[in-house]
């Protein structure tokens, strides 16, 4: 596969999941992606793709010590995706153990579970992801029973390996998913004052 598509990617991630949080979950991640790609001048397909595929066997094979991403990483191997793309769905996951060498690895590690955090906190807001600002996610961030589930450590950790601020890097991904709230369905209850 000499070039990434990004439709042939939501394609084949689409055949192995059902679950629709799941699909929103991956086209935030991608929205994420995307805009990094273009403020960094790289490939904005192959970056969309690597967002997409990064979970693309997560619903069949969820369990950690011996599925999600490994079977993944069998599958884009066999489909012939660069080993760049590979490199990073096996970086984004930790207990692998495989170092974030290129950009690519570092951002989809940083953008994957924020994604997650501050969709969470979008669902709960009546306004959705509209008007929300890093004060209000980091003051989420201390409540340990909120998406509890996802790591704080983490989230900080991924920033600091793509060498940015943390707040500068939570306004961008909220800017993101805002772009793109409509289809993750982050507008919130209330429609947003203009």
């Amino acid at each position: 596969m000499a070039d990434v598509n990004r439709h042939e990617a939501w394609d084949l991630f689409c055949e192995w999941t059902e679950s629709d949080s799941l699909r929103k979950h991956v086209l935030a991640v991608e929205a994420g992606m995307v805009a990094y790609a273009r403020e960094n001048g790289e490939d904005e397909e192959l970056w969309a793709a690597t967002g997409i595929l990064h979970d693309l066997d997560y619903e069949k094979h969820p369990d950690l010590e011996t599925g999600h991403p490994r079977i993944a990483l069998e599958v884009l191997r066999e489909k012939g995706y660069p080993d760049v793309l590979i490199d990073a769905v096996a970086g984004h996951a930790p207990y692998l153990g495989v170092p974030r060498e290129t950009q690519l690895a570092k951002t989809l590690y940083a953008v994957d579970e924020l994604s997650g955090f501050v969709t969470a906190c979008a669902l709960v807001r009546p306004t959705g992801i509209h008007g929300m600002t890093p004060k209000s996610v980091k003051k989420k961030m201390k409540t340990p029973a909120f998406a509890a589930a996802i790591n704080r450590e983490e989230l900080r950790a991924g920033a600091e390996q793509l060498g940015v601020d943390f707040d500068e890097h939570l306004a961008f991904v909220i800017a993101a998913l805002e772009e793109r709230s409509a289809e993750l369905a982050l507008d919130g209850a209330e429609p947003a004052s203009a």
